[in-house]
């Protein structure tokens, strides 16, 4: 199985203020590679964002902003790369507006939701965020809300539904996400 592993944190409620990215590469159902950043939005913060995943403006200052990342990981973002999150829907609006707020082209990919699979896969659960599916797994989450580690641990929640309860699934999952 390769897919990408996304996760982004924003800066305030706005989905186009995106102040960190991770991706986690997977090829052959290993983790093969990973990518963060911090980012300048060119924007405001809100305390409850900066609450939830610590960042603040001044960590950003020299961050680059997200059209000079673009140039770097444009190009896993392919009509057949399969493209996950743990709650995708946010993520890939996070993406797509901040993208249209620099007038860049919205690609279009295959998209999956770790949590809608797990709610699926796993009912039992409580609640089905990424602390609960990630601890129900065994899977380690050291700092929820640091985009890497949100991803990292995205991207072994599928590899771990993947090993226990096939492809089938997954692949019924899978949607392609356009604008």
């Amino acid at each position: 199985m390769d897919f990408i592993a996304i996760d982004f944190e924003t800066a305030n409620p706005s989905r186009n203020s995106a102040v960190s990215l991770a991706l986690t590469i997977v090829r052959d159902n290993s983790i093969s590679d990973e990518f963060y950043t911090l980012i300048n939005p060119q924007t405001t913060f809100h305390r409850r964002n900066i609450q939830i995943h610590g960042i603040t403006s001044q960590d950003v200052v020299n961050a680059p902003t997200f059209p000079l990342i673009w140039e770097q990981i444009k190009m896993f973002f392919t009509s057949d790369q399969l493209v996950i999150a743990h709650n995708a829907p946010f993520d890939n609006s996070v993406l797509k507006n901040t993208l249209l707020s620099y007038n860049l082209i919205v690609p279009t990919f295959l998209s999956l939701d770790t949590a809608r699979l797990s709610k699926q896969l796993l009912p039992h659960l409580v609640n089905h965020k990424l602390n609960t599916v990630a601890n129900a797994l065994d899977i380690p989450l050291v700092h929820h809300h640091n985009a890497l580690d949100d991803s990292l641990a995205a991207a072994n929640i599928l590899l771990k539904e993947y090993a226990q309860f096939g492809e089938t699934p997954i692949n019924q999952a899978i949607k392609l996400y356009q604008s």
